[in-house]
């Protein structure tokens, strides 16, 4: 027994030797001896022992096990990313809820506005505090115009409540367009020249001389409504003061021109005479898109 191990250990030195020289062999000779294989996408190798191992270059980084820092930073993003859908819904809701109770606050207001216009009409006042809280306000006054000194606003369409209920529900309409007319009143009881809209006059009617019969000259009672100034608009252009072509209401620019005080009212429609200015053209408009908001 002991001679047969004597004479089998050459043998078994020199396997072990070729074994450690195969492990140290180049990888261009090593992947000879070796069979490659995949493990869900990840490469292995099999040597002559049977033995798998996962090739270092690949494998090593993927199989490693994942740290306890990078756990608690995904369940910390799954968190954000739970809350973040929830106020998704919260805050539309919350939206919509102010769009609908801004809405009823500019639909009550339009309809205050409305009901002013149809109130009663009282004496003009000039104290500045006391104008402020009377826009929309019916007001008379007695006095003459001062037909010289006339400024347009335009362009301007002429407003015919009786027509817009017959073209309501209508996909496109024609209104006619022109200018409302801008003319001094001289006031013989408050001393004062203050500036009225006299209204709508079309474009082939803008110069004073094709309309001679509505160019009153005599002392008249005038009923109005009071309108403060206004600031532009976007997209609105700038007044042309030089041509008289005016885009918007400009009380202290216009007072300045025509020598008037900053007051400025509409004329009613029993205003209008024939060949003149049709009155009346006062619009009651607040800019209403909240329930384009809420469906949105």
């Amino acid at each position: 027994m002991a001679t047969r191990l004597l004479r089998a250990a050459p043998r078994l030195l020199r396997e072990r030797r070729g074994l450690g020289s195969l492990g140290a062999a180049a990888p261009g000779r090593a992947s000879q001896c070796l069979i490659r294989t995949t493990f869900f996408g990840c490469p292995l190798t099999k040597g002559a022992s049977g033995l798998v191992q996962k090739t270092k270059d690949v494998c090593l980084r993927f199989c490693r096990p994942r740290s306890s820092t990078a756990a608690a930073g995904k369940s910390e993003e799954d968190a954000l990313l739970k809350w973040g859908l929830l106020l998704v819904p919260l805050t539309t809701f919350g939206l919509g809820t102010w769009q609908v109770q801004r809405r009823k606050w500019k639909l009550d207001l339009i309809a205050q506005l409305a009901s002013r216009i149809r109130a009663d009409p009282i004496p003009l006042t000039l104290d500045p505090m006391e104008l402020k809280e009377l826009e929309y306000r019916p007001v008379t006054v007695r006095g003459r115009f001062e037909h010289s000194k006339e400024l347009y606003l335009l362009p301007r369409s002429l407003l015919d409540p009786e027509r817009e209920v017959r073209q309501a529900g209508r996909i496109s309409s024609h209104p006619e367009n022109g200018a409302n007319v801008i003319t001094p009143f001289y006031c013989t009881e408050l001393g004062v020249t203050i500036l009225v809209n006299r209204g709508f006059v079309p474009k082939n009617k803008l110069k004073p001389e094709t309309r001679l019969k509505g160019q009153i000259e005599d002392e008249i009672d005038l009923t109005g409504v009071v309108r403060l100034t206004e600031k532009r608009k976007p997209f609105v252009p700038e007044n042309n003061i030089e041509q008289n072509r005016w885009h918007y209401r400009d009380l202290e620019a216009m007072a300045k021109v025509t020598g008037a005080e900053p007051i400025f009212i509409d004329a009613d429609f029993k205003s209008t005479v024939p060949g003149g200015p049709i009155g009346g053209q006062t619009r009651v408009s607040l800019r209403n898109e909240h329930m384009q908001y809420i469906v949105t």
